[in-house]
């Protein structure tokens, strides 16, 4: 019976031992979240079943929502956010674990004067500036590419296009 005892310590001790290493290797990565009173957050939509579906159902579905305001802190860990009606039957009170902060990048607005909507909610791009012309090749062909910029895009979104196709479409841009 002693023996018996002494292994289920032993065999406690190392289990305690296994936990208190666990621990603190994951206490090196825990971050203690706060947000403050209107502060933007992003909501983590749970895949609810039978109960209520945001948005769309299945794999491309939104894993996140929003962006959704702070209204009050509710506990050291409870946010209040202002919901839109359309979500008026869910409780409007979250733990901080579902939600994510939202950082407003001023290069994702684009100004709405200056973007053309047809009726259809489509809008033509057009191309700018030609910045720079490339050969690739493929197996045996040599294909003539070219950088265009679009307008009310910014320069990283410029894209690599066909040359021929550049040029039926736009010959304005190769007048040179």
């Amino acid at each position: 019976m002693q023996q018996t005892e002494d292994k289920v310590k032993i065999i406690k001790d190392h289990v305690k031992i296994s936990s208190d290493r666990q621990k603190s290797c994951a206490d090196l990565k825990r971050r203690d979240i706060e947000y403050q009173v209107g502060d933007k957050v992003f909501l983590k939509v749970p895949p609810w079943k039978k109960i209520m579906r945001i948005g769309q159902k299945g794999k491309l579905s939104p894993r996140f929502i929003g962006p959704y305001e702070i209204l009050e802190r509710v506990g050291p860990v409870a946010y209040n956010l202002g919901l839109p009606t359309e979500l008026d039957k869910i409780h409007n009170v979250f733990h901080v674990s579902m939600l994510k902060r939202y950082r407003s990048d001023p290069s994702h607005v684009l100004p709405v004067e200056s973007i053309e909507v047809n009726p259809d909610l489509t809008y033509n791009e057009e191309p700018i500036l030609i910045q720079a012309h490339e050969v690739k090749k493929h197996r045996n062909k040599r294909i003539p590419l070219v950088k265009v910029l679009w307008r009310n895009h910014s320069g990283k979104e410029a894209t690599w296009e066909r040359e021929e196709d550049m040029k039926t479409l736009y010959p304005h841009l190769f007048r040179d």
